[in-house]
């Protein structure tokens, strides 16, 4: 079976005429004149009118798109956008000493949170370099448990996070 090019015009038995406006591995994007955009199996059952040829790009731009973000994530120090949780926004962080006599300090809740998040970001550089590097595989085992620990340690902070994902995970208990 040859794939259809994008400009490729189709007449489907439920949708009617439609362009081919993207193709992936295994679907046609077609824009259907009554029906608007719908995805179809390249391996559907259609009429083709007329098949537009050298014009087939096997992954869309969203794929590409997905997957240079997942790339440049993984192995750049380029950090992602981090949210704090709507209920801290414009908070501020009191620091309170012990001794009465001695005088507080306030921070904005945003500067702390985005501090924490750098130390993060660092951490996750850390461990990047750490695999990429040439020490021995103990080497790199026993400095990413004092990674894992250390993310541990900030847990405590996940509470400012807006979205879980984004959160500090630690060693799971087994």
């Amino acid at each position: 079976m040859k794939l259809l090019g994008i400009g490729s015009r189709i007449n489907h038995p439920e949708y009617g005429k439609g362009v081919v406006t993207n193709v992936t591995s295994k679907h046609y994007w077609v824009t259907f004149m009554d029906n608007g955009l719908e995805t179809i199996e390249i391996d559907s059952e259609f009429e083709i009118i007329e098949a537009a040829e050298d014009e087939v790009d096997t992954i869309s731009f969203f794929e590409v798109e997905r997957s240079l973000k997942s790339i440049l994530k993984k192995w750049s120090d380029v950090s992602e956008v981090v949210t704090i949780a709507d209920k801290w926004k414009g908070g501020k962080l009191i620091m309170q000493p012990g001794a009465p006599n001695l005088k507080s300090s306030e921070l904005p809740i945003d500067t702390f949170f985005h501090k924490i998040t750098m130390v993060r970001d660092r951490l996750r550089v850390m461990e990047q370099k750490i695999n990429s590097s040439s020490l021995g595989e103990q080497e790199k085992i026993d400095l990413q448990q004092y990674i894992t620990r250390s993310y541990g340690s900030l847990t405590s902070f996940n509470v400012l996070f807006k979205l879980k994902s984004q959160q500090f995970v630690g060693q799971r208990s087994k």
